[in-house]
């Protein structure tokens, strides 16, 4: 096999593959609707990519093999063409877990903060001088990118599953972070999503380890039910808060500005402090986390520590975008309401006398419908909210169904003002025209709302360098 095309190579999953085969010597190409950060990636390596996906596509490239993404349906006119032309297809998670499986695995999976922890083991890693191969599903701040093929037999890989693929892979080292009801269009219920990570639990190769977060409902039941299978307790690693789980953190310090600090205790044992440039107590757990899994393949707690303090964060994860005019504005990736509860404390603890105001962009309408109720107590946290139109993704339409239902669940009485913007630039209109001094803004959601930062930074100084101007004519 010499050429890879993909479909939907713009995504975060997708453009991290595409970079691997690239490494790996295959010649690859792709195809995706918009042109995305992610895209450009796969471009600057020197990756044939086309806007659209068509049929044509296969006689231009003739590939020896078409991958799509999850998000495009298997009777899409390209990949039956690919068929009929007897054009070998697979899923982006038959690619990456044939390629994870020949590896020494460390498989990231949980409902919330797979990304931020798959990225702190693929740099603890890094740094411990393993060279791992690394697929994450967003961009590692720290090394420029989403994915990286290492010398080293570790492959750090974070799995999805939201669509059950993640049961496909059967890693040496599994991290379960947290389980919700999440990806309500394949999960009809919290039960199924339970039953799912309990297959991936079991998926695991025989003689391998889980690492699971005591803090977690799910994932104490989860254990609970590994337990009665009979799995070895000495397999069995746990994380939380205190001195009773494997390994615990104590004296959990939000730092000023940003940032946290805390005492991390291995079997009740105190190993040191640990400090991180990122905030929030989610970030703690992740970090803890993190050490569990490369204890596991024998990386001393002095490097994990050494590399987690200089660790930036990966991209739409709680990043900051900048400054302007005493406003500081962030971004995150957040879509469920516990993620977007955990973003509002962490911000809360960095800057605890400045007002937060935040945009907020629902994803997904079967999100929206099953979750609205919960959206809307969370953003209750915020002391201004802005509320956007769902971003769809590749769902259609629900009627009915939109960003109305949380502002009409939204309290009445209370500190917290919610409204509705119809458009990005209407949303911009009122934080420049609402912005007070000191004030920090969070563009949150898993669409296009990350454009907003850059927007209102942008805005901010423009104003700034009118007035001054105004003020020298004057």
């Amino acid at each position: 096999m010499h050429h890879i095309h993909l479909m939907g190579i713009g995504g975060a999953g997708m453009s991290g593959l595409a970079l691997l085969l690239k490494d790996m010597g295959f010649a690859v190409s792709g195809c995706d609707m918009v042109h995305t950060s992610y895209a450009e990636k796969v471009v600057q390596h020197k990756i044939e990519l086309v806007l659209g996906h068509h049929q044509d596509h296969l006689e231009r490239f003739s590939p020896d093999l078409l991958v799509y993404t999850s998000a495009i349906s298997e009777e899409h006119p390209e990949i039956r063409a690919a068929r009929e032309r007897g054009i070998p297809v697979a899923r982006r998670a038959e690619v990456l877990s044939d390629l994870f499986n020949r590896r020494r695995g460390i498989g990231v999976a949980g409902t919330h903060g797979k990304t931020t922890t798959s990225s702190m083991i693929a740099l603890i890693a890094e740094n411990a001088g393993i060279s791992p191969t690394v697929a994450l599903g967003g961009e590692l701040c720290d090394i420029g990118c989403n994915a990286k093929l290492g010398s080293g037999e570790t492959m750090v890989a974070e799995l999805d599953e939201s669509d059950g693929s993640f049961e496909l892979f059967s890693p040496e080292i599994a991290v379960v972070t947290n389980i919700d009801w999440d990806h309500v269009d394949h999960y009809p219920t919290y039960e199924s999503v339970g039953d799912a990570f309990h297959r991936f639990a079991l998926g695991k190769k025989p003689a391998g380890s889980l690492v699971l977060c005591a803090e977690d409902a799910g994932t104490r039941r989860l254990a609970e039910r590994l337990h009665e299978d009979g799995l070895a307790s000495e397999t069995l690693y746990t994380y939380g808060w205190g001195t009773s789980w494997t390994w615990g953190a104590t004296d959990v310090t939000p730092l000023p500005g940003g940032g946290i600090r805390c005492l991390v205790h291995f079997r009740g044992t105190p190993l040191g402090t640990l400090s991180l440039r990122v905030s929030g107590e989610h970030n703690v757990l992740n970090a803890l986390a993190a050490c569990a899994a490369c204890s596991i393949v024998g990386i001393p707690f002095e490097v994990s520590c050494r590399a987690l303090s200089t660790f930036k964060g990966a991209k739409r994860r709680l990043q900051r975008v900048g400054a302007a005019e005493g406003v500081e504005v962030y971004d995150d990736y957040g879509h469920h309401p516990r993620e977007i509860h955990a973003t509002l404390r962490a911000l809360r603890g960095a800057f605890p006398h400045r007002r937060l105001l935040v945009l907020f962009q629902p994803h997904r309408f079967t999100r929206t419908a099953a979750m609205f109720r919960e959206f809307a107590t969370v953003l209750t946290g915020a002391d201004r909210v802005l509320l956007l139109p769902v971003y769809g993704a590749d769902e259609t339409p629900i009627p009915g169904v939109g960003s109305h239902l949380i502002a009409e669940a939204f309290p009445k009485e209370g500190p917290t003002r919610l409204d509705l913007c119809g458009s990005f630039s209407e949303a911009v209109e009122v934080v420049l025209r609402e912005r007070r001094d000191q004030d920090v803004v969070l563009t949150v959601g898993a669409g296009n709302v990350c454009l907003l930062g850059e927007r209102i930074l942008d805005s901010l100084k423009r104003e700034s360098s009118l007035a001054h101007a105004v003020a020298v004519g004057a």
